[in-house]
């Protein structure tokens, strides 16, 4: 794409509204309620293409992610997205986690029909429920009142009685009911908190993202000789964990100077030299050494035989629509018999949306590789930044289309409003 295409970096909600094709008869603008056997359509639908295809094969948990009507666990104007495989803002500035990432989770934690489990994070109770099935107890701790209350009583509703939910600050854990067996937690701290290693019993399993508000490894940690010993770490994005967890938070964001980490992909994560540091969610890519690529040595590729199966890598920053005007995007892509897939939505590109405080998606924009095969070709554009913006995912990858395209030189630079409108704004 030319430098000075900026029209094709255009609106995509499509994106969004392709979860509505999912359930018969609905729309993105009506919301109806769906007839029981396509809700249960859908959620095998998403479970074969986005749970079990991304690599989830454990029977049990295969079963009760199909049991748990996850379109119980969303508001009402997002229940056309329910069996999307991606996150949805549930209010107060909390999401839903991807069906992937609940069901990876749990087979990561591998639970027991006699275990007591701590959860940190109920949210939605969506995690609750699908643990429901598969243990004997879950404890489940939310810090935000409101959201606590929605959960308990759709656990209720739909028969979770063995899941018992608690207000609270879960930096704490629940300790009257400690030790567990295992502890899952669905929110971020900067450190991991003391409380839930001395609530963890000896041999017990820990599932936790730690780490910054837009860099985080997701730890699974087992409890030996009453230290954690690490099983696994992958990249990660989670919203953070508030109260007593935000208050000792000693790195912050700077929403004003965002920009991407490893855009290059010459990082990789310990342990696992294929896959890039920094990003996550990455599905069907290696980090691929290319001595002829346009920065260092290294790119991220991305190789797709299943038309409409998930190839891609993500990373968030922060961005504060009051204080940035733009952002200016450049990638450089190399393809090799890169076929589009069953829509023009299905094609190797890189996209961003953009989120609000209560991490609804407010716009979203896209900047096409294009398909075929070609030699590595630079794309560039500027995008105008939403004002209510505060938080932007970018995506890179194949998203369904066939073949392969390495991807390298990924950069983001945030372009500051002029001093007057930033005074315009502060009033």
């Amino acid at each position: 794409m030319p430098d000075d295409a900026r029209d094709a970096f255009r609106p995509a909600w499509r994106r969004w509204l392709l979860a509505a094709a999912m359930i018969p008869g609905a729309s993105a603008a009506s919301n109806a309620e769906a007839p029981a056997d396509a809700w249960t359509q859908a959620r095998r639908q998403m479970v074969d293409n986005e749970v079990v295809a991304a690599g989830v094969r454990h029977p049990r948990v295969v079963a009760a992610m199909l049991a748990v009507p996850r379109h119980e666990f969303v508001t009402p104007d997002q229940r056309t997205y329910a069996y999307f495989d991606m996150c949805l803002p549930i209010g107060s500035g909390q999401t839903i986690s991807p069906p992937f990432m609940v069901a990876s989770m749990t087979e990561k934690l591998a639970p027991q029909p006699t275990d007591r489990v701590l959860e940190v994070g109920t949210g939605s109770g969506y995690q609750a429920a699908v643990l429901s099935g598969l243990v004997k107890d879950v404890y489940t701790v939310e810090i935000v009142p409101a959201l606590g209350r929605r959960a308990a009583a759709t656990l209720r509703r739909i028969g979770c009685y063995n899941v018992h939910p608690r207000i609270g600050d879960g930096y704490q854990g629940w300790p009257q009911h400690a030790p567990y067996d295992k502890i899952i937690v669905t929110c971020s701290p900067e450190k991991i908190p003391e409380p839930l290693v001395q609530q963890l019993k000896e041999g017990g399993r820990l599932i936790i993202p730690v780490g910054q508000r837009y860099q985080q490894i997701l730890y699974l940690f087992k409890k030996v000789d009453g230290k954690l010993v690490v099983e696994s770490r992958e990249p990660t994005m989670f919203v953070p964990m508030t109260g007593q967890a935000e208050e000792k938070r000693e790195l912050k964001p700077d929403p004003a100077h965002s920009g991407l980490v490893n855009g290059g992909f010459e990082q990789v994560l310990g342990g696992d030299e294929s896959q890039p540091a920094g990003w996550y969610y990455v599905r069907q890519a290696k980090v691929a050494a290319e001595p002829q690529s346009p920065e260092g040595k290294a790119c991220v590729a991305f190789s797709n035989a299943y038309v409409g199966r998930s190839a891609q890598a993500l990373q968030a920053v922060g961005v504060d629509g009051e204080q940035v005007s733009d952002l200016e995007i450049s990638y450089w892509v190399r393809l090799h018999n890169v076929e589009a897939g069953r829509s023009l939505d299905q094609a190797p590109n890189l996209n961003i949306t953009f989120f609000d405080a209560d991490r609804a998606p407010i716009g979203q924009g896209e900047m096409p590789a294009g398909s075929g095969s070609t030699s590595w070709t630079k794309h560039h554009t500027r995008l105008k930044v939403p004002r209510s913006a505060r938080l932007a995912v970018i995506a890179v990858g194949m998203f369904g289309a066939t073949g392969e395209a390495s991807f390298d030189a990924v950069e983001l630079h945030a372009i500051a409003l002029p001093p007057a409108r930033l005074s315009n704004v502060a009033r």
